[in-house]
């Protein structure tokens, strides 16, 4: 079984000036919920998200990226994604083993250490419409921010183009 990579945050920033994206980094202390997030973050503008590692009775997996406000409706998102039976959440061993970090550190760039694409990439298209995009480091005590087309760049260039979903249409009436 491929197991992932396991890049740093360094690697990361190295990876991003190699395809010329400009990002800064905010230090602060390690968080583990949006709640905590929302309380240390302070006036950090753009788009605040959550991520959520899925996966299926299949085993198939996904990386879901949405806005922090967003209420997810896993039914609903099982249906989107074809999943099979229900979607649950990746244990932390799993986590790591694909993904190359831990519970509270997950974010889109983690796909990095994804090279046996085992996991696909799902995004909010709502984060794509706030600028910049901030996202953990590959680490929880540190805070990233990357303009929205950038983080599509770097997802294409690490091959895991993601599939870009408006949750706005599930809640519409």
């Amino acid at each position: 079984m491929d197991r992932a990579r396991t890049l740093v945050d360094t690697d990361l920033f190295a990876r991003l000036a190699e395809l010329g994206i400009v990002h800064e980094t905010h230090e602060h202390p390690p968080l583990y919920t949006v709640e905590q997030s929302q309380a240390l973050r302070g006036e950090l503008p753009g788009a605040h998200i959550k991520n959520l590692f899925l996966r299926d009775k299949k085993g198939r997996m996904w990386l879901v990226t949405v806005l922090e406000s967003r209420d997810m409706d896993l039914k609903a998102l099982r249906q989107r994604l074809g999943a099979q039976g229900n979607l649950s959440f990746g244990s932390a061993e799993r986590l790591m083993e694909h993904l190359g970090v831990v519970p509270g550190a997950v974010t889109p760039f983690a796909v990095i250490n994804d090279g046996a694409g085992a996991v696909a990439m799902v995004l909010d298209k709502a984060v794509l419409e706030e600028s910049p995009v901030n996202a953990h480091p590959l680490r929880n005590d540190r805070t990233t921010t990357i303009a929205p087309a950038d983080l599509l760049r770097f997802l294409q260039a690490e091959n895991h183009p993601p599939l870009i979903v408006d949750f706005d249409l599930d809640a519409a009436p």
